[in-house]
Parts: structure tokens; sequence; C-alpha cells
């Protein structure tokens, strides 16, 4: 059995306490929040859990296998040193950290330590998005040229962070994921309507050194809610619409093709149009997934998926971004 104990119990935390209370092997031995309402709620849901205010007495216990980190982004880092310097496997909720030094840390004191780091990267556990990736890698779309990704909704709207640190982690994970690869530039413009200083919609261009290319739409100001990624293949095409209940992916057989003439001196655009193929995508909860993940490589002393390099090469990708918009939407590289 593993000992696991959630840190931080509020919006997103009470679904990690509910899915690893109920998976097999783990044994929730505590669950710790700093307000009164949360325990007093979470004692009566889990009382074989012990609830407590204060981590010291979770990190103290010898038989507490693995820390699940759901504060407050910027607590992040403190909560996360905390569980890693005690030796406990540690999972942190997306960002990683709001700063790549403060990432760098934290990978560092896990390779000391020779426990676990894994980042709360959902959609990598999706059922739909790694149809997508075996698409991929099976040549089905052809070669991938460009993605983009749509997250859109009329709230929640944060007071501590912007819409591009608030929404846009889970779709810069998914373009690096499906590319297997860092943007090398980031270019990021955006405005701050309901508060100063805090942007409400932010549009992104992520570059990638083979010329693929990711654009990137997240808002809390938008009449429509949106969750949808388009892959563009030179062969064919894929949509992905989390808001789906069950058709979440569609295939088309669509592409442009240039081709040249016999005597090699004219070009033409040739356009093909076939079917749509609407694939059967599991009914799986992707946090559920992620959480028996990380399970499973504490158990077998395997390298999470979205491991701290993961979780690295997308707060680098944030602060670029954060850059380019306090610049006005210029581009910066990514070192």
């Amino acid at each position: 059995m593993i000992g696991v104990a959630v840190i931080g119990a509020g919006n997103w935390g009470k679904n990690l306490v509910r899915n690893f209370a109920s998976i097999d092997n783990v044994e929730l031995k505590y669950i710790c929040d700093l307000k009164d309402d949360i325990r007093k709620r979470m004692s009566s849901l889990y009382p074989n859990a012990k609830v407590i205010s204060n981590m010291d007495e979770a990190l103290e216990d010898k038989d507490v296998d693995a820390v699940v980190v759901a504060v407050d982004a910027p607590l992040h880092f403190e909560v996360a040193s905390a569980a890693l310097q005690a030796g406990k496997h540690t999972y942190v909720e997306k960002p990683l950290t709001l700063t790549s030094e403060d990432s760098k840390k934290l990978i560092d004191l896990a390779t000391e330590k020779k426990v676990k780091l894994m980042v709360g990267h959902l959609l990598e556990y999706h059922p739909a998005v790694n149809y997508i990736k075996d698409a991929i890698a099976s040549g089905k779309i052809g070669k991938p040229l460009y993605l983009y990704c749509q997250r859109v909704n009329l709230g929640i709207v944060r007071k501590k962070e912007n819409a591009w640190w608030s929404l846009a982690p889970h779709d810069i994970s998914v373009a690096c994921y499906l590319f297997d690869a860092e943007p090398v530039s980031v270019s990021a413009s955006g405005q701050a309507y309901l508060q100063e200083g805090i942007e409400d919609v932010v549009f992104a261009n992520l570059k990638f050194a083979d010329g693929r290319m990711a654009h990137i739409h997240v808002s809390w100001l938008d009449p429509h809610k949106i969750r949808k990624i388009t892959l563009v293949g030179n062969q064919k095409m894929i949509v992905f619409d989390d808001m789906e209940a069950a058709e979440k992916i569609r295939i088309y057989d669509k592409s442009a093709e240039v081709k040249r003439s016999v005597d090699d001196y004219a070009e033409a655009i040739s356009l093909r149009v076939g079917d749509i193929l609407i694939p059967k995508i599991p009914s799986i909860e992707p946090l559920r997934e992620e959480c028996k993940h990380f399970i499973t490589c504490i158990i077998n002393d395997t390298t999470p998926r979205s491991d701290g390099a993961d979780g690295l090469r997308v707060v680098k990708v944030l602060e670029a971004g954060s850059k380019s918009l306090s610049q006005g939407g210029t581009p910066v590289e990514i070192r």
C-alpha cells in the first residue's frame, strides 16, 4: 500500500482526494487544508483519513510515501520543496512553479532524494489526446504542421493570476506532448478588461525549431465555453472537442498538395476532401488515469509521463509568454 497525503482540498484538491481515495494500493492517510469548512467536509466524507491543518505531521509520518500538492500556485514551490526534502514522492498541480529557476530546484531536489516528481498536466492523460498522439506516431495524418487550441468561457475570474497562467498550461503541455518538442519562441498579446494588470484574454503563438506552430487562445471573458484542439497534418486533420459528450474526436480526410506539371515550371495546389471518421474514444476520467499513473510510477520505479522536466518546459513557455505580454507581443526566445 502507498500511503498518500493530500495538501490542499479546495476547488481542485477535492477531486484529487476523491481519486486517490478510490485507487487500489493507495491508503489516503492525511488530508490537509487551512480552512475549517473544508476540513469539516473532508472529515465527513473520508472518516478513515486524518484531517489536519498543518502539513508537518504528514511529512514526518514514515508511513506517508507520497504527497499531493494542490495548494494555490504561489505556494507550490514551498510546499513541494518541503515534501521532497522529507523524502516523499511528490505530485504537484499545474503549473509546477511560477519560475523556471524554482522548477529546476525541485527537479534537482527530487533527483537528490531519489523520489518521483510529477506535474498535473491533466490532458496528457486524456484518452482523446493520446489517440491523437498515436495517430501522429503511426503516420495516420501524415506530417503534423500546426495546431491551435481554444480554452474559453465566462468565468472563473482569477484574482492572483491571469488567464495565461491559469488556463494556458493545459494547452502548452498538449502542444509540447503531441509535437514531442519544446518551442523556441513565444509571442503573446492580451488585455486586462476586468482587473488592472490581470489579462482576461490572451492570444499566443508558439514556434518550434522545425517550423511547426501552435496557437493558443485562452479567456475567461467569452460568451462560449469551448475546449477544442485542432491539429492539421499534410494528409489529414484532427479535431478534439472536449465539450462533446461522446464524439470527442473527428478525423477529416482533407489535405492540400502542391503539384508540379511535367515541364516542372508550373505549379498547382490540389485540394482533397474525403470522409469524416469519428472513432470511439474510451470514456475514462483523465484525472483518475493521471493519479493511477503516479502510483504506478512509484510502485514500478518508472519516470512519470509528466515529470519535472515536462513541468519545467511548460513554465519556461509561460515565462516567455509573460515577457512577451509585457512587451506588447514581441516574440521572446526560450533558452
